[in-house]
């Protein structure tokens, strides 16, 4: 029973991961496009919800492993 709580947990923080380096690709793109201050903090600021949101999934799914781990 808890081994789905620690697998669900797995998958939501490989899914939380996989957004943060998509976040980090996004803005390294912004930089090496060698755009203006102006443009790359708008572009910089356009990420950051979603670096938010994907660490936020991925601390949900460690939560989720350590408490199945401790109630399985």
């Amino acid at each position: 029973m808890f081994e789905i709580l620690i697998w669900v947990g797995a998958g939501l923080s490989a899914l939380g991961l996989l957004g943060l380096i998509w976040c980090i690709l996004r803005v390294a793109r912004a930089r090496r496009a060698g755009l203006p201050d102006a443009e790359l903090r708008a572009a910089v600021q356009a990420v950051v919800p979603l670096n938010l949101g994907a660490l936020f999934v991925s601390v949900i799914g460690l939560m989720l492993v350590v408490v199945g781990i401790m109630l399985g």
